[in-house]
């Protein structure tokens, strides 16, 4: 089957980056499909390959050495995975999963250090995602402690929701417990408040955003500052 051309790609870097950097990864790049719960790579390892998402979601996992566990980032089709090797990290510090179903491109990782090695433009369009990214990470620590369980969870639905085709979300408590850091009775009182607003509707393993315009206001001061240094320096994610 032929490869789609580059501007049928659903992953926005790869998409609006320049031509001749989108030749130097091209035909190299495979597409694969993904499922919740799938492991892209874990802490300690030096990671095969780099993932392009278009329409899964991952999530970076920090694990302490007691065995605490908690999502420090997301990324989807806005971006990339890992970061940290297009800037001469060796190993990387947390594991990757994912957390809602898709597809996605993956490309080796010693293609891809070459590519940015030659091309000064195609590392600059990957450094400046990872300083989104780190952005997002900080915000969620600030969302951590300092917003009910409630606004943090609508903060996060509507972080997946930029990310993903459609407004279906394949997801678990489970999952929706670690993302947030609380138990999972807490995320049932959380989904039932806003449900019963209107915001969303939870069943068995998906979420459906029903009313954006109400998520995004009841996060308030929540949500809305990494997105708004994404779309500066990166463009706005159609």
């Amino acid at each position: 089957m032929p490869q789609p051309t580059q501007s049928t790609f659903r992953n926005h870097l790869l998409r609006t980056m320049a031509a001749d950097d989108f030749a130097l990864l091209a035909p190299h790049l495979e597409e694969c499909d993904l499922k919740l719960g799938d492991p892209l790579y874990r802490a300690g390892d030096t990671p095969e390959y780099f993932w392009f998402p278009n329409s899964a979601l991952g999530s970076l996992v920090a694990t302490s050495p007691e065995g605490h566990r908690i999502e420090g980032g997301i990324f989807g089709r806005e971006g990339f995975s890992p970061v940290g090797l297009v800037m001469g990290a060796q190993v990387s510090p947390y594991d990757c999963m994912i957390q809602s179903q898709g597809e996605a491109w993956r490309i080796k990782t010693g293609v891809l250090v070459d590519a940015v090695t030659a091309s000064p433009s195609l590392r600059e369009l990957l450094l400046r995602f990872a300083f989104v990214l780190s952005i997002q990470t900080t915000y969620t620590a600030l969302s951590n402690s300092v917003h009910p369980i409630d606004e943090r969870l609508a903060r996060w639905l509507l972080m997946c929701h930029d990310r993903i085709i459609g407004d279906e979300m394949e997801i678990t408590h489970e999952f929706l417990s670690l993302m947030l850091t609380v138990r999972r009775p807490s995320v049932t009182t959380a989904l039932h408040v806003l449900e019963g607003n209107g915001f969303i509707r939870a069943e068995r393993r998906r979420i459906t955003i029903r009313n954006r315009a109400g998520l995004e206001e009841f996060a308030g001061d929540a949500y809305g500052i990494p997105e708004a240094q994404y779309r500066n320096l990166l463009g706005p994610l159609a």
